[in-house]
């Protein structure tokens, strides 16, 4: 399977580009989703959205000639995917709440509860609402190959999935649901699946779909495909079941960029330069993960001439998103690409400090470059009271 990805256009259209600004590129996303479709065709397995991870709904017109659908994190999202995306929508909660329960079950094709006594207390209502939903539960393999245990979903002590210990079958259970990865690879997936073939394998037979959750990066660059497959057609032959995954990075991944510009220069033992951006208001995962995004044509401290440390213009002392050099000087007013900023990004920014949201814009496959969306005060103080 052999995909070359198209080169972007953003530096090329640079001075047209508000700071700051996501801006995702049409033919990049296009690129990922045929990825993903030769996955689905090859394979069999249905691959729908994860909006927790790209929710950028402008583009779901394109989304849905490529995919099954969506899964959605709770009633807004059901929403989001319903309203805007017109497939499948699954939805999961840790906790489903009693005046959102009807709303989610009118708008969803599964929902899968996190604990049996939400299943069996919700079961028959959601039924009777919507005599289609196909009910499951999450359940938790208890392995993972997450590199870190804040997005380590089979962690000791998880809310997230109902372990062995505690599951007993329910005759209203149509699927199994399972999430235990993280920007992981198709070997990762295997030692899942095998734990969780130990754990819940005499109830596989009983299903009729199974959801390998999200967390496959099969949109990157060495990612091994094959084996993927090879996993998803044995697995489907050995219980006859459907087999869902539902990655939300992997659709969004190197999709696009967001444009900041250097706001101020200044020097406290060394060269920082303060940009319309912020790690800690559109780029949270920068300090939760942590991990340093790339800047186009910049490198590490020290390997070019020039050496700044990139930091944010909010009032947090550690909204800092790292040191980096450059092969000129940086100057105040000039703009900087940080790469790969559109999946949980703008899905999580906040106004923290009342700074500007920044735009959202495309890049159309024509090369037409559009702004979708722009943020104002209104959408700050609207957020308060």
């Amino acid at each position: 399977m052999t995909f070359s990805p198209p080169c972007s256009k953003v530096e090329s259209i640079l001075d047209q580009i508000p700071s700051p600004c996501y801006v995702l590129e049409e033919e990049l996303l296009e690129y990922n989703l045929q990825l993903l479709d030769a996955i689905q065709q090859r394979s069999g397995a249905k691959i729908i959205l994860a909006l927790k991870g790209f929710a950028m709904w402008s583009t779901f017109g394109l989304v849905r000639r490529y995919l099954h659908g969506a899964t959605a994190s709770g009633l807004w999202e059901a929403k989001l995917a319903f309203e805007e995306l017109g497939r499948e929508v699954h939805t999961y909660s840790p906790a489903f709440k009693d005046d959102e329960i009807d709303l989610v079950a009118k708008m969803s094709d599964h929902i899968v509860f996190n604990s049996l006594h939400q299943l069996h207390s919700y079961k028959e209502r959601v039924k009777q609402i919507n005599p289609s939903i196909s009910i499951g539960v999450r359940v938790n393999p208890e392995f993972s190959a997450a590199p870190v245990d804040l997005y380590n979903p089979c962690a000791p002590y998880s809310r997230l999935g109902i372990t062995r210990a505690n599951f007993t079958w329910d005759d209203a259970i149509e699927g199994l649901h399972f999430h235990a990865l993280c920007e992981e690879s198709a070997e990762s997936l295997q030692q899942v699946l095998q734990a969780f073939e130990e754990k819940f394998g005499e109830f596989i037979p009983r299903c009729k779909w199974i959801n390998f959750g999200g967390g496959h990066h099969i949109t990157k660059e060495g990612y091994n495909k094959e084996l993927l497959i090879k996993l998803i057609k044995d697995f489907k032959a050995r219980y006859d079941v459907e087999v869902y995954l539902e990655p939300g990075e992997a659709v969004g991944w190197r999709t696009g960029v967001l444009v900041a510009t250097v706001v101020d220069i200044i020097d406290n033992g060394m060269k920082i330069a303060i940009l319309d951006t912020s790690a800690e208001t559109h780029m949270p995962d920068v300090l939760a993960m942590p991990y340093r995004p790339e800047v186009r044509r910049a490198g590490k401290p020290g390997e070019k001439p020039y050496t700044y440390r990139l930091g944010g213009n909010s009032c947090l002392a550690g909204d800092v998103i790292g040191d980096y050099s450059f092969d000129a000087p940086l100057e105040r007013g000039q703009k900087l690409i940080f790469e790969d900023m559109i999946h949980y990004t703008f899905v999580k920014n906040t106004t923290f400090n009342g700074i500007r949201l920044p735009a959202l814009a495309i890049v159309r496959k024509s090369g037409k470059f559009e702004v979708i969306r722009r943020f104002d005060y209104c959408d700050y103080k609207h957020r308060l009271s």
